[in-house]
């Protein structure tokens, strides 16, 4: 039997496209797979605010920034956390994407046009020593353009090769199963789904409309995780970060279900570290939805006091921005799915930014001037409509009036009065002079000594209960499902393994599918930005390999 391809690709979003570029490159014939329509190219990276993770680039040496390989390593190496058998293979590509991101990662993508915002931004601080969990510098890269901007060049040169005749695109096929002939994994088999022309990112129709088997001497499953799933969240939910929440919002529509991870574990493939992943504590409720349950991630500066259900602060160091999984750890162990910040709108003008290219229109459509309206502006549109829209959103005048608000929000009215006062008011007292005890405000003024954070990111400290820089706004913040961080285990050519260690013959994986490499290159923790670099480093070298593979 004829094959019909060289290689198939199951997934067209950031990883599919990577790969299948590479492949086009060395002139291989490329079938690309997707149960989406068409329109939807590119998955989530589209919707992404676009952050990538670079090491000594140009944009941080001109803010001054000081970083090397051997400190993003010791970052990483802290980070990941790295303690199970299965780390192998993780671990190597952990030091692989270090060496990516401090060589011919930016290089590689400037080549291809891709261009940067100047500033760069700091996320996942950490808070703890030098060799725990977090960025020692800012490391946040955001794509000029964000997500549709990063994925425009590699949807370029995958359409380049539809022009030429060496790749075919086939929007909903769905994939069903994958099976051998003479020992190789060579068949793909699945369901053709009904045209639809929804919106991007809107749920579409399952109407089965006819049936797919296709051949090829390669496949590289780059399907994403399973954060539409909630129910294989919860199921897959560690006890370690305390009971899964009741209720949470989704950070990706429902598509991403991660049924092709047990397709490909039914046909021989070992999923490693399924327990591991990435959900934000900081996600509201948006007010124009693109899917069912559409969260935002709040991208929060340091000055917003974070508070529990109850009312009390977070502890030391679960500050905005400091770390995302040590703080959904502490909000799931305390009986509630749920937190506040309170701040005023001094703060949340200079400190608040969304997730998501929508939420950011003028760097996604590339607009210097509007760039500059943003940041005149007392609060940045897109964050304006929350606070007019926003279902999480309180706004008041008074203190009173606020926490009568944010009991209206929630089943029972939790918050007392005098305890949020004494809060609030404990930390202005904090702000008077240049002395303090209140970690959260020294690392407010160790955030403006960096020049992005004073120039965008950081509010001067003030009293939060300074009338001058109200109103007073409380944000109730839910829990975000967003990556998985475990996957099919690969080795470094993006080889998937079995359970004996051993390649399953013609199969390969990278992105999400993959835990972004090795099936887990973050181990259990992120640094951030690096979730779109890994689908481009693990889609490249997938397709690279494939593509040597079937030569």
């Amino acid at each position: 039997m004829a094959y019909d391809a060289d290689v198939i690709v199951i997934g067209a979003g950031l990883a599919g496209l990577a790969a299948t570029a590479e492949l086009v490159d060395a002139g291989r014939k490329v079938i690309l797979l997707d149960q989406e329509p068409e329109q939807s190219i590119g998955g989530q990276a589209h919707w992404s605010f676009g952050g990538l993770f670079f090491v000594n680039s140009p944009e941080q040496r001109r803010m001054r920034i000081k970083d090397s390989h051997a400190l993003a390593l010791q970052d990483w190496m802290g980070t990941a956390a790295f303690d199970r058998e299965e780390d192998h293979w993780p671990r190597k590509w952990a030091e692989a994407y270090v060496d990516f991101a401090a060589g011919e990662k930016r290089p590689w993508l400037h080549a291809q046009g891709v261009r940067f915002f100047p500033v760069v931004g700091w996320a996942e601080r950490g808070g703890y020593d030098a060799n725990g969990h977090g960025n020692s510098v800012p490391r946040f890269h955001i794509t000029w353009g964000t997500g549709p901007g990063l994925v425009e060049p590699f949807e370029r040169r995958v359409r380049a090769g539809v022009a030429r005749g060496l790749v075919q695109l086939k929007f909903r096929h769905r994939v069903t199963g994958l099976s051998r002939s003479a020992g190789t994994v060579d068949t793909v088999t699945g369901e053709i789904l009904e045209t639809s022309d929804i919106e991007r990112g809107q749920e579409s129709s399952r109407t089965v409309t006819g049936a797919f088997e296709l051949r090829a001497q390669a496949v590289i499953v780059t399907s994403g995780g399973i954060g539409g799933n909630h129910d294989l969240v919860r199921a897959n939910w560690p006890q370690r970060l305390g009971g899964p929440p009741e209720r949470m919002i989704s950070g990706v529509p429902a598509h991403v279900d991660g049924k092709m991870l047990a397709i490909a574990e039914d046909a021989g493939a070992r999923l490693i570290n399924r327990d591991r992943m990435w959900h934000y504590t900081e996600g509201i409720q948006n007010w124009n939805p693109i899917w069912d349950n559409h969260g935002i991630r709040i991208l929060p500066g340091p000055s917003s006091l974070w508070l529990n259900a109850r009312g009390k602060r977070l502890p030391v160091p679960l500050f905005p921005g400091f770390d995302t999984l040590g703080t959904l750890e502490h909000i799931m162990k305390t009986g509630y799915d749920y937190t506040w910040f309170v701040l005023n709108q001094r703060i949340i003008g200079k400190e608040f930014a969304l997730s998501g290219s929508e939420q950011n229109p003028d760097l996604t459509g590339k607009s210097v001037k509007d760039v500059f309206v943003r940041a005149r502006a007392d609060v940045p549109g897109p964050v304006k409509a929350f606070m007019d829209n926003g279902v999480d959103f309180v706004v008041e005048k008074d203190l009173s009036a606020l926490v009568r608000g944010m009991n209206a929000l929630t089943k029972e009215p939790l918050l007392d009065e005098a305890v949020l006062r004494r809060e609030i008011t404990a930390r202005d007292r904090e702000i008077a002079n240049p002395f303090t005890k209140d970690l959260q405000v020294t690392a407010m003024r160790g955030a403006r000594k960096f020049l992005g954070d004073k120039l965008i990111r950081t509010a001067s400290p003030h009293r939060i209960l300074d009338p001058k820089a109200g109103p007073l706004i409380a944000v109730r913040l839910n829990i975000l499902t967003r990556k998985t961080l475990g996957g099919l285990e690969t080795d470094l050519s993006s080889r998937v393994l079995t359970e004996g260690g051993d390649p399953l013959p013609g199969v390969y994986a990278a992105g999400e599918a993959a835990g972004f490499g090795g099936g887990g290159v973050h181990g259990y923790r992120s640094l951030e930005g690096t979730f779109l670099g890994g689908c481009l480093f693990s889609g490249r070298t997938a397709g690279r390999a494939a593509a040597k593979a079937v030569s």
